[in-house]
């Protein structure tokens, strides 16, 4: 069959693979399945803790500004305009961080549903003003301080309709908090993956696609760009109307200067979606986060986790177990989401499949740039599944009066049985 974008597409090689020949690489552990991380020594804790303490005083002074405007339709970087909380205020906001107020849980620690005012930001009744999530770091998170850092030195500057919008923080009693707008229809994830879920169509999933496509780009194209490090579906969270904005920038970095090519940098991220290079090498590239978007846009099509223990042997790995599919239409209707139910366009969701191929090159300079990628996805949103109109027009008639002509034409068509013209009745009939 025809391909999208005009060049063969080459199977990526796998991530499961890897030359761990840089110097530089640390070693990798991690407490979950999913998360890779590193330990920090005690001497750099301590220098991080000092250097913390004096850039939380200058983002004191800094924000205590007026209460950031609404967001903008286009992004760009603004001066960090965020509201200082007191812890106080974030316990009247969320009930004392009632457990029922939970929205979910991540490394960093709990996600709480609050209430404050829309106006003055100050804490208010469940149901009044308008609701915000309060992340609340863990106690026993080594990198709480670190991540927390980073979401204010990162969202607090950016201002984008495809990245979710931090409101302010608290910094207090050895406390570390984030206050963000409230996302109604919460992760991609759970739309995928949770149990009860309703499906996601086609144009939904699109829709949410070409939103974190947007946001991606934005940072990769920012005047320092941003690596964001931790592309996943349980990142991208949704408002009412199902458009996407990315979340937790607890581990963004600001991308290479000087004309390289890369950053090296301890390997952190969840596994599944970190590309090869970087988990190998700890070199991280801007093209590093397009790998990721190829496997989130993988899950979109399919259904699958990333990783998944529970899947049979060989099937665990999303990427290793669809990759074949990938460039043959018949085999790829064999992996598509069958909560889809086949109401999908199969030639734009092969194309979706050629893109998701080009994000999962190895060689991350092989792979497209996230502007590339929005504009593949654009053509992908544009390609409609032609049925339905040409069927709903045929006369629904003839079949009737053939039958009367039949009755007095019987001698010119006698080699045509009754059951035939009855099974074009019943075809007919279903296709209405």
């Amino acid at each position: 069959m025809g391909n999208c974008f005009g060049a063969r597409v080459n199977n990526h090689g796998s991530p499961s693979i890897t030359k761990h020949s840089s110097p530089e690489t640390s070693s990798v552990t991690y407490s979950k399945p999913s998360l890779w991380s590193s330990k920090n020594s005690s001497s750099s804790n301590n220098a991080t803790t000092q250097n913390s303490s004096a850039e939380i005083n200058n983002i004191n002074r800094v924000e205590e500004m007026p209460l950031p405007p609404p967001p903008l339709i286009t992004g760009k970087v603004i001066t960090p305009n965020l509201k200082m909380f007191t812890l106080a205020e974030l316990k009247s906001a969320t009930r004392n961080f009632r457990p029922d107020t939970v929205l979910g849980e991540g490394g960093f620690g709990r996600v709480f549903k609050g209430w404050i005012d829309e106006t003055t930001y100050a804490p208010s009744k469940v149901g009044i003003g308008i609701a915000v999530a309060v992340k609340k770091s863990n106690p026993d998170s080594p990198q709480g301080l670190q991540e927390w850092q980073s979401e204010v030195k990162f969202l607090g500057k950016f201002s984008h309709p495809n990245l979710v919008r931090l409101l302010g923080y608290c910094w207090e009693d050895k406390e570390y908090l984030l206050v963000y707008e409230y996302m109604q229809k919460g992760s991609l994830e759970n739309h995928l993956f949770r149990r009860g879920a309703e499906p996601l169509a086609w144009d939904v999933r699109l829709k949410i696609a070409l939103g974190a496509a947007r946001g991606l780009s934005f940072l990769h194209t920012s005047e320092k760009s941003v690596i964001y490090r931790d592309f996943k579906s349980s990142n991208i969270l949704l408002d009412g109307n199902f458009n996407a904005k990315l979340s937790d920038f607890g581990l963004a970095k600001l991308g290479p200067v000087n004309g390289n090519s890369h950053v090296t940098t301890r390997v952190m991220g969840t596994y599944g979606y970190a590309a090869p290079e970087y988990v190998a090498t700890g070199h991280l590239y801007v093209r590093s986060d397009v790998y990721g978007f190829g496997v989130v846009l993988l899950e979109m099509l399919t259904g699958i986790r990333a990783l998944d223990p529970n899947r049979p042997s060989g099937e665990q790995n999303l990427v290793e177990w669809a990759k074949t599919s990938l460039s043959e239409k018949k085999k790829l209707k064999k992996i598509m989401d069958p909560r889809l139910s086949e109401n999908y366009p199969i030639k734009g969701a092969f194309c979706a499949a050629q893109l998701i191929q080009k994000c999962l090159e190895s060689d991350p300079k092989n792979r497209p740039s996230m502007n590339e990628v929005l504009e593949e996805l654009e053509k992908i949103n544009a390609i409609k599944e032609k049925v339905a109109e040409p069927k709903h027009n045929p006369k629904p008639n003839p079949k009737p009066n053939k039958r009367k002509e039949d009755r007095h034409q019987h001698h010119h068509n006698h080699h045509k049985s009754p059951i035939h013209q009855k099974h074009g009745v019943n075809r007919a009939g279903a296709r209405a």
